[in-house]
């Protein structure tokens, strides 16, 4: 973070010397980051549900046929890696699975200044969590993203939306939220949505969480998420979090900002605010649900493409890249301060 605010006060956007040396680092940086989190402890303590996958891992080692019911990608990756490798090649599998697509969308959106968003990836708030705990949810939205990467080419997309699915069909939410948006094109809406569900949710979050998770079927799609292992410790606890809410705003206001005031009509960075803020809605209604954490971040994993897209795609401010610098370097420390506020 530190190297990004200094090259964005002393050099110029298009200074090759700096593109340069942040493509040569970032690659190293992708292979460092990959293999910490990859190589990781196999804990159950510090990782919640890496034990339940360790324990699934060894019972099939050992011959023990293990049945398989949900989430079929992701389960039977899970068997054919047993019979063919130890368990820490596995997670470090996961890993790879996990942080590659963040690095393609990357390289796919925002060619030379690829590093820069991919920092953004890998400083959001909760993308630890979900390489390192939470790791089916994190696995299917990360394909998510990469199913993004074929925007103009359909039929790979909804292709990977479905493989998204059979790794953690909680995607289904924001497969709903794309498939919503680009239907309806309109980002006053999304913006109206993300607003209403707001009082909505303070005058009746029972009900909706009544509605979604016994009556429309959302439990079984978000099976886990109602009791289960938190992801992040801290915030397992229901109740109304503004907390949670004040950071879910970071993307709306990204939006509206490059939308309303700046006037970005880019019909894919649309879809994208669509996606992020009819998902988000959907979390706000049910906030008060134990474990909502799990809930923000079939959105929350949207925000750093959200924000990110029109400032590396778009003349928007006069010195761009110092304002490049700040804002990443605003949004990293929030997931900073918050690891520290939490002892993580």
């Amino acid at each position: 973070m530190l190297m990004i605010v200094v090259h964005s006060m002393v050099f110029d956007v298009h200074d090759f010397k700096s593109l340069n040396f942040f493509n040569v680092f970032g690659i190293f940086f992708l292979i460092v980051f990959t293999l910490y989190i990859g190589f990781r402890p196999i804990s159950g303590r510090y990782f919640a549900d890496m034990g339940t996958y360790a324990k699934a891992f060894a019972l099939i080692q050992k011959g023990v046929d293990v049945e398989i019911r949900n989430d079929y990608a992701f389960n039977y990756l899970l068997k054919f890696c047993a019979n063919i490798m130890p368990i820490k090649y596995f997670f470090l599998l996961i890993d790879i699975l996990y942080i590659i697509p963040c690095y393609v969308f990357s390289k796919r959106f925002f060619k030379k200044y690829w590093f820069y968003a991919f920092f953004m990836f890998a400083g959001s708030f909760s993308f630890w969590a979900y390489g390192t705990n939470g790791i089916r949810n994190g696995l299917a939205t990360s394909i998510f993203i990469l199913a993004l990467c074929y925007y103009e080419e359909k039929w790979k997309m909804y292709l990977l939306f479905a493989l998204a699915f059979f790794f953690h069909s909680s995607v289904v939410i924001p497969i709903a939220a794309f498939i919503a948006s680009g239907i309806y094109k309109n980002p006053k809406v999304y913006l109206y949505i993300w607003l209403a569900a707001i009082p909505l949710s303070l005058a009746g979050g029972s009900v909706w969480q009544s509605l979604f998770f016994n009556h429309l079927g959302f439990a079984e799609r978000t099976s886990g998420y109602m009791e289960g292992e938190s992801v992040e410790g801290s915030f397992s606890g229901s109740g109304f979090r503004w907390d949670f809410l004040f950071y879910s705003s970071f993307g709306v206001i990204a939006g509206y900002y490059f939308i309303f005031v700046k006037n970005v009509v880019d019909k894919f960075y649309i879809h994208l605010f669509g996606i992020y803020t009819i998902a988000n809605a959907f979390w706000v209604l049910v906030i008060t649900a134990n474990y909502s954490n799990r809930f923000a971040y079939l959105s929350w994993f949207m925000m750093a493409p959200v924000i990110a897209y029109p400032m590396f795609k778009y003349k928007i401010w006069k010195d761009q890249y110092k304002m490049f610098g700040i804002i990443l370097s605003i949004y990293y420390l929030f997931t900073y301060l918050m690891f520290l506020k939490n002892g993580k």
